[in-house]
């Protein structure tokens, strides 16, 4: 969506009779079923693209709830077995000294999963009920959505790390508890929430249009 000119609205694809392909770029008429380029489907807006945003999203939430609540690890020295949840082995870090870790894990298990939830919700119910938030900062939030993605798997690097570290059999090892799983489903499932969303209709909604499924 283009943005306003010094003369007034500037002309849209869509207005043009034009409709861009998401996959590779190219433009094509609008009464195209499929790109040229690339043969994916042309969609002026995706179909159903905030119900499909809100719906991976609340599977996300669910998966996120028992990673907190599950142990993340499980520590076994000297035969007797440790378990720790993701805020436990924070705590537990920082009472062994290890700051920046307990810092790092903190900030990629809790921190970013739930910034990025409400941040996802926020932009979905902002296209939805038109909340008072400018167009301008909308994109920054998408932007910021896809920028921390790729950092939200942290957490479970470092389990796998630490596994593949300490393995000394009777005496010491570490293994990753159920948690670990749903952690993992959980920024599966956010991620693809944010793939999800089409950002045309971030520009449809300050435009003050509805957006065709079309």
């Amino acid at each position: 969506m283009a943005q306003a000119g010094p003369h007034g609205p500037a002309l849209t694809a869509r207005a043009a009779g034009l409709v861009g392909c998401r996959a590779c770029g190219r433009v094509s008429p609008a009464g195209e079923a499929r790109c040229p380029r690339c043969h994916a489907h042309l969609h002026s807006r995706e179909p159903a693209s905030l119900q499909r945003v809100w719906a991976w999203l609340f599977v996300g939430v669910m998966a996120y709830i028992p990673a907190n609540l599950l142990p993340m690890m499980i520590t076994t020295i000297t035969g007797r077995k440790l378990s720790s949840t993701i805020v436990g082995g924070v705590i537990d870090l920082t009472h062994h000294g290890a700051y920046l870790i307990a810092g790092v894990v903190f900030l990629a298990s809790v921190v970013i999963p739930i910034s990025k939830i409400l941040t996802i919700a926020v932009l979905a119910l902002s296209i939805q009920r038109s909340l008072p938030i400018s167009v301008h900062a909308r994109m920054k939030l998408y932007e910021a959505v896809e920028f921390i993605g790729r950092w939200s798997m942290v957490d479970v690097f470092v389990v796998a790390i630490l596994t593949a570290l300490i393995q000394m059999g009777f005496f010491a090892s570490i293994h990753p508890g159920p948690a670990a799983v749903f952690f993992a489903l959980s920024v599966a499932f956010t991620m693809v929430s944010a793939q999800s969303m089409d950002p045309r209709l971030i520009w449809d909604s300050a435009d003050g249009s509805k957006g065709r499924n079309d």
